[in-house]
C-alpha cells in the first residue's frame, strides 16, 4: 500500500477517534444517550461508505442496546464466513480514544479497503457495545448476544477477529508481559513497537494464516502467543464470546495496560497515540482477511 494511502487511512482514523473521545466520551451503558449517540455515529460512517446497516438490539439495564452489523456477501454462499469486529463503549469517565476508538476506525477502514474486494467467503464488519465492566463476561455483552445468536442459527464460522486498541506503539515504548520470563522464552520484543495476535488453541490455525498473512505485508511488526484460553489476560476482549460457543477467533491487539499506562484511564485521549502504526495495522489486518477469503 502507498506511503499516501497509509497516511490518508491515518488521518481518517485520527478523526474517527477523535469524534469518538470528544462527542462521545464514557460511552457506556450508565449513560445510553451517549452510548446511542456513538452507536449512530459508527452506522453513519457506515452507511456513507455504501452498505446497509443492520442491529441486533437486546435489552440491557432496562432500555435497548445494539449490536451494529455490515454484511459484505460472498460469491460462494457455503463457505464460512469471517468476522472482524470491535466494541465501541468505554469505562465509565475515559475519552476511550484506544480503549476503543482505534478499533472502531480499524473497522471501518478495513470496510473501507475491503468494499470493491470481490470475497468469496461472506465479510461481516460488526461493532459490539458492553465489552467494559460490569458487562464483560456476562450475557449481557453484545458479542455474547451475537456470538449465541450464529450458534443457535447453526451458521458457520471460519474466523473472528477482534480489533482490541490498535493505536498505542512506538520505538522505546516500554512492553510487559503477563508472565516471568515470557518475553525472553518467547523471544518476544522490549519494546512496544509492534501489534500481538492472541489465540486460544482451538483457533490456532487461523491465527497462523493471520500471522503469515501480517508479517509477508511487511507493515507492522507482529507477534503472536496461542494459548489455554482461560489464562488471563488472554481472554479479556470479545473474542472470548466466540470461544465460548466453540468459534475460531483471535484477538489483535497493542496490548493494553501490558503496553498503554492510559489504559481505563481519564487520560486515554487521541493525543496519546501513533495513528501510522494504526494505519498500517489496518493495512496488515486487510492483507490477512484477503488472506483468510
Amino acid at each position: 500500500m502507498s506511503r499516501a494511502t497509509i497516511q490518508a487511512i491515518a488521518e481518517r482514523a485520527r478523526r474517527t477517534v477523535e469524534t469518538l473521545a470528544g462527542e462521545y466520551p464514557s460511552r457506556h451503558g450508565s449513560n445510553p444517550k451517549v452510548l446511542t449517540g456513538a452507536a449512530s455515529f459508527i452506522e453513519q460512517e457506515f452507511v456513507s461508505l455504501g452498505y446497509q446497516v443492520q442491529s441486533q438490539w437486546y435489552e440491557s439495564d432496562g432500555g435497548q442496546v445494539r449490536n451494529i452489523i455490515v454484511e459484505k456477501k460472498g460469491e460462494d454462499p457455503e463457505k464460512a464466513c469471517i468476522i472482524v469486529g470491535a466494541h465501541y463503549d468505554t469505562v465509565v469517565g475515559t475519552p476511550g480514544a484506544d480503549d476503543n476508538a482505534t478499533g472502531i476506525a480499524g473497522l471501518i477502514e478495513l470496510s473501507r479497503l475491503l468494499k470493491e474486494h470481490r470475497n468469496k467467503r461472506t465479510i461481516r464488519f460488526v461493532a459490539f457495545p458492553h465489552e467494559e465492566p460490569p458487562y464483560f463476561y456476562t450475557q449481557r455483552m453484545g458479542s455474547r448476544q451475537y456470538a449465541r445468536k450464529l450458534r443457535e442459527s447453526g451458521e458457520r464460522i471460519f474466523a473472528m477477529l477482534t480489533l482490541e486498541m490498535l493505536g498505542y506503539a512506538g520505538e522505546g515504548f516500554k512492553q510487559l508481559y503477563p508472565a516471568p520470563l515470557l518475553r525472553i522464552l518467547g523471544r518476544y520484543p522490549k519494546d512496544g513497537n509492534y501489534i500481538a495476535l492472541v489465540s486460544n488453541l482451538r483457533s490456532t490455525r487461523v491465527l497462523s494464516m493471520v500471522r503469515k498473512a501480517m508479517r509477508q505485508r511487511g507493515s507492522v511488526g507482529v507477534e503472536s502467543l496461542s494459548a489455554p484460553g482461560f489464562i488471563p489476560p488472554l481472554f479479556l476482549s470479545d473474542h472470548s464470546s466466540f470461544w465460548k460457543y466453540g468459534f475460531p477467533a483471535l484477538m489483535i491487539t497493542d496490548t493494553a495496560f501490558l503496553r498503554n499506562p492510559h489504559y481505563h484511564s481519564s487520560t486515554d485521549t487521541p493525543d496519546t497515540l501513533n495513528y501510522e502504526f494504526l494505519a498500517n495495522v489496518v493495512d496488515a489486518v486487510y492483507a490477512a482477511v484477503i488472506a483468510l477469503d
